[in-house]
Parts: structure tokens; C-alpha cells; sequence
């Protein structure tokens, strides 16, 4: 689905060279190869570089940026430092006020994909060139997230995939930390309500919706999968990141020769399964029915929470994007 609406166009934009310009790099994201270049083509398009160096340093960073006025602001790293940089913009009410040019170097940069961000170099041109969008922001509790929060089995999946192991495996490294966590994995025993409007209910594939309640499902879950910019239905396509609602794929435990079976029809074939629930809702309240903490994933950084409401604000973030943004297939 290609989104409808846009922002500005790159002439509405005014004089892009009078920009106050940033990049926030994360000199260890991937393969930790990608210094020299980075430091390179940011001075070559008159971006500032500043490092982080520790977990969460990328928030401070942010915040320091929007206070320094900084209009432009590159992201030089993978998908968990693009979530700390919109988490310090989130927490500085800055979002209005600063734009982010998305530069991709992380072991998986699924968010540069969906908008369409190809390569360091590509990165850097759109900030130049691009197109900027207004896209939704999801927000879990009180913290913000662009891409996804999942919980269950990928979310486990994501945990155990070490940062030790990414350095040594790339993309590998997911598949092996899937298939330790999948040995051991019990499933999650959990109750989602979501407020959605008539057309969400519409396309949704839970049996009891209702126009009055909203919709409500409890039992057993697999994992429970929030998108914002990705959706889960098709091999993680872009979900329309502009339509003001998230999107939600509940799959339910079941055995594993049928899990097989449904992910082929699901992903490979793009039927409706059985097993597997899909909603869009603007507001979801989920809650873990076992009592503990559950482990989340947001954006790829992990959190745990037993209960945890989640919300869209709108529009909230401005991107520059490539041609292939909102793109299919």
C-alpha cells in the first residue's frame, strides 16, 4: 500500500543548505566497519558527527539536538539506535521541530527498508533530496517505538540474539537464537482488548468483534505482534504508517506440525489461517494472564511488562524517505 498523504515535497522545504545538521553515529551498530565512511559523506554534506558511546547515550544525544536548535538530524546506525534518538525527540517534545534523515548500519536496518532507505550513501542523498513524510508513532506505556512491539516467541528470539552473536553472524544471528529460544519456549497465556471503528472491525478476523465493545481476545498466544511502520502478514511488509491506527497479529499456540503448515499458508501463500488473528485499533490494552513480566520487544530493544497499554499519535514523526517507501512485494 502506498500512503496518500504527505508533508512537504523537497522544494516546499525551503533552503535545505540553511539547515542546522546533525548525525548521531553508533560507531559499534553491525559490523563496526562503517566509521570512516560515515564520517566522510556527513562532512561532505555538512553534518556535525557526534558518537555514541554506551547504551542509551543515543537518547541524550537527541535530547542535546533538539535544544541546540538542530533541524536535520541523521541517524547512523541500526534500528535500536533510530528507537533511543525518537525516544529522547519523544521525551523533548521535539518531535515537531526536528527531521530525521535515517542512515542505515545496523545488522538489521528493517525501518530504512520500509522507508525505502537502501545503503549509507542513499541515506545521506535523501536527506539531501528526499521526499519528507509525517508518519505514525506507536507508543507503548510511555515510551515510543516506529517499527513494532512484539512479544512471545520472536521477541524471546530477538533477547538471545548477543550482541556477540550479531557481530559474529549478521542476520544469522536472529535465526540462531530463534531456534534455541523455540526448544524452550512455553507460550503466553494473555487477554488483548483493542478500541478500533467500524472499518477496522470490518477487516478484522476475530469472530466476536462488535461495533459496541471493541474487540477482545484471550487465550493461549504464540505472540502477540503490534506494527506501526511493519505489518506481519506477508513476510513483514510496510504496514501504512500514515492511516493513524496499528496494526495487530495475534498467533495462538498451537503444535508444531501445525505451525509449520500455517506459516507456508500465511507467509509463502498469503492466506488466512486459522490460527492467526489480524485487527487494526487505534488503543490496545494487553495484559499477560500468567502474572510475570513478559518479554517485549520494541524497535529490537527489549522490555518487560506483565500489563502495558499501547497508542498512536498520528503523523507525530517527520522522515525523509526514498521512492520505494510504502512499497510492496
Amino acid at each position: 500500500m502506498v500512503p496518500t498523504s504527505s508533508e512537504d515535497s523537497p522544494d516546499e522545504d525551503g533552503d535545505r543548505s540553511a539547515e542546522n545538521r546533525r548525525a548521531i553515529l553508533n560507531p559499534t551498530s553491525g559490523r563496526a566497519d562503517h566509521v570512516e565512511r560515515v564520517r566522510d559523506l556527513a562532512a561532505e554534506r555538512g553534518f556535525d558527527v557526534v558518537e555514541t558511546e554506551r547504551a542509551g547515550h543515543a537518547i541524550e544525544l537527541a535530547e542535546r539536538a533538539a535544544a541546540d536548535g538542530v533541524d536535520l538530524l541523521a541517524v547512523c546506525g541500526g534500528d535500536g539506535t533510530l528507537h533511543e534518538v525518537v525516544e529522547g525527540l519523544y521525551g523533548a517534545d521535539a518531535l515537531d521541530a526536528v527531521t530525521l534523515s535515517v542512515i542505515p548500519s545496523g545488522t538489521e536496518n528493517i525501518v530504512a527498508e520500509h522507508l525505502g532507505v537502501e545503503s549509507l550513501v542513499d541515506g545521506f542523498d535523501l536527506a539531501e533530496t528526499g521526499e519528507t513524510r509525517r508518519i505514525d508513532l506507536g507508543v507503548a506505556g510511555d515510551e515510543p517505538f516506529v517499527m513494532s512491539a512484539i512479544a512471545g516467541l520472536p521477541a524471546e528470539a530477538s533477547a538471545a540474539a548477543t550482541h556477540d552473536l550479531k557481530r559474529r553472524f549478521g542476520s544469522l544471528a536472529f535465526v540462531i537464537g530463534g531456534v534455541q529460544e523455540t526448544l524452550a519456549f512455553d507460550g503466553l497465556r494473555v487477554a488483548v482488548e483493542a478500541d478500533a471503528d467500524d472499518a477496522a472491525l470490518e477487516e478484522s478476523t476475530v469472530e466476536n468483534a462488535t461495533g459496541d465493545d471493541g474487540i477482545t481476545w484471550r487465550g493461549e498466544a504464540l505472540t502477540v505482534l503490534v506494527g506501526n511502520l511493519r505489518e506481519f502478514g506477508s513476510e513483514g511488509a510496510p504496514a501504512d504508517a500514515e492511516d493513524g491506527l496499528l496494526d495487530v497479529t495475534i498467533g495462538e499456540r498451537m503444535p508444531p506440525s501445525d505451525a509449520v503448515a500455517e506459516t507456508v499458508a500465511q507467509r509463502l501463500l498469503g492466506q488466512d489461517t486459522e490460527h492467526v488473528t489480524t485487527l487494526k485499533a487505534s488503543a490496545i490494552e494487553f495484559e499477560h494472564l500468567g502474572g510475570d513480566p513478559v518479554t517485549f520487544s520494541l524497535d529490537g530493544e527489549i522490555r518487560r511488562f506483565d500489563t502495558v497499554a499501547f497508542s498512536v499519535v498520528p503523523g507525530a514523526l517527520r522522515v525523509r524517505v526514498g521512492e520505494e517507501y510504502g512499497q510492496t512485494g
